[in-house]
């Protein structure tokens, strides 16, 4: 445990303090933007609904409350995160965006940066839209007496302007503060959402005193899904790697066995984040539309597809325990240090060798079997992970912390722990070892 001494180290740290008072003032001016609704709308109305609907109720726990209160940044962190997930599926995907991922260097990755950024702006307009369209049908929702065509049209500059505010905030974070952005946005707006789950879940209790075991087990789950996802984030598979003796002079250096460390969990918290944004995508816009007029097979089509994208339902988590598995794969294909070919090239070119493997292409084969084999373990921990908290919630029946119950926990955790490595990482990096020991 760190002492005050400690502590006053990191705060003293040259560059943390800095960083730290930026990150602290990027998220409160985020938490205030909240707070700020959108000109014209009856928020109080489409907060009951929201209230009551399983899929906007879960979107509104990751915008922290912004959805519900229709303010400036409703649409939220959302449509980058989207913009993101889609622009590294297509780097892969399109030679040309695949060459400048990995091939250009920084400039390549820049010019990468800006499609993602111009895709969150296209992806931001046509949220708004549906969004908008979603109110229109709301008796009440858009105050009367407005100019209709510049009301929307304002309207929808300004959850556009919101959502690229947010993403600028996310990226001036990521460069200029601690941690990563776009998590600790997502993990603000989760913590937010607590105290509204703890009062729910009390009151239920309180209700209904038969509960009360049913909310110690509850809570036990959570505390040992907590546990496990420590242990996740922090368990490596260690290969060994013995490096060639070399004289210099009188001096002999090198012939000191290693280790290349790779994560059992290699994209850490991020393989939670994508599945949750890539399935809330088409679960808002089913929910949207299905408050439209529809008839016939239009219907029936928006009723069916609602029910499988459901957060509630068990199609919905079967989807979201696959989508992890494959996202924790594909994060773990595009990370530069866990790459076999060029580890094995890299290692070749130093003289070093892993044990009873030769050179070159075995040594490829070698880790591509390792990290394919520590991906799916860590790939199945994590989905299983994922899906206790859920399922602990329905046999107990406390379902008033399901929503910070089966995804949010694992992403308070994981952006925790992220933060804490990194502020670790900079501190060892000014010999400051002994801080955050265990």
């Amino acid at each position: 445990m760190p002492t005050t001494a400690d502590l006053m180290s990191m705060w003293n740290a040259s560059g943390l303090k800095e960083k730290l008072i930026f990150t602290f003032l990027m998220l409160i001016a985020f938490r205030f933007g909240i707070h700020l609704p959108v000109f014209g709308i009856n928020n109080e109305i489409f907060a009951r609904i929201a209230s009551g609907n399983n899929i906007l109720g879960f979107l509104d726990l990751f915008t922290g409350g912004a959805l519900g209160k229709v303010s400036i940044f409703a649409l939220g962190i959302g449509p980058y995160i989207t913009s993101s997930i889609i622009m590294q599926l297509m780097a892969v995907i399109i030679p040309a965006l695949e060459k400048l991922q990995k091939e250009d260097g920084e400039a390549g990755r820049r010019k990468l940066s800006q499609y993602t950024r111009i895709f969150t702006v296209v992806l931001a307009v046509f949220q708004s839209i549906i969004f908008m369209a979603y109110l229109a049908h709301l008796p009440g929702a858009i105050t009367s007496g407005l100019n209709h065509s510049m009301f929307y049209v304002s309207a929808i500059i300004t959850m556009t302007a919101g959502s690229v505010l947010v993403m600028w905030m996310s990226e001036l974070i990521t460069e200029k503060g601690i941690g990563n952005g776009g998590s600790l946005i997502i993990f603000v707006g989760i913590i937010s959402g607590i105290p509204l789950y703890s009062a729910r879940t009390a009151q239920m209790v309180s209700n209904d005193s038969a509960l009360m075991w049913g909310l110690v087990l509850l809570l036990t789950i959570f505390f040992v899904t907590m546990v496990f996802i420590v242990v996740m984030q922090e368990a490596v598979r260690k290969v060994i790697i013995v490096n060639p003796k070399r004289q210099v002079g009188n001096k002999v250096y090198g012939g000191v066995n290693t280790f290349i460390p790779f994560k059992l969990n290699p994209g850490g918290v991020m393989p939670i984040i994508f599945a949750v944004a890539i399935l809330l995508f088409p679960s808002t816009i089913l929910s949207l539309v299905g408050q439209a007029q529809l008839s016939g097979h239009a219907e029936t089509i928006v009723l069916f597809l609602n029910k499988i994208f459901n957060p509630s339902g068990l199609t919905y988590y079967a989807i979201y325990f696959l989508m992890i598995v494959a996202l924790t794969f594909f994060y773990a294909s595009i990370m530069p240090n866990m790459q076999p070919k060029e580890i094995a090239d890299n290692l070749k070119k130093y003289g070093s060798s892993i044990p009873g493997v030769k050179p070159g292409r075995p040594t490829a084969e070698a880790l591509d079997k390792i990290l394919t084999k520590t991906t799916f373990i860590g790939a199945l921990a994590l989905g299983l992970i994922a899906l206790v908290p859920a399922f602990a919630s329905y046999v107990t029946k406390i379902t008033t912390l399901q929503g910070i119950g089966a995804t949010s926990l694992i992403i308070m955790v994981g952006v925790a722990l992220d933060l804490i490595n990194q502020v670790r990482t900079h501190l060892l990096a000014r010999n400051y070892e002994t801080f955050l020991k265990e």
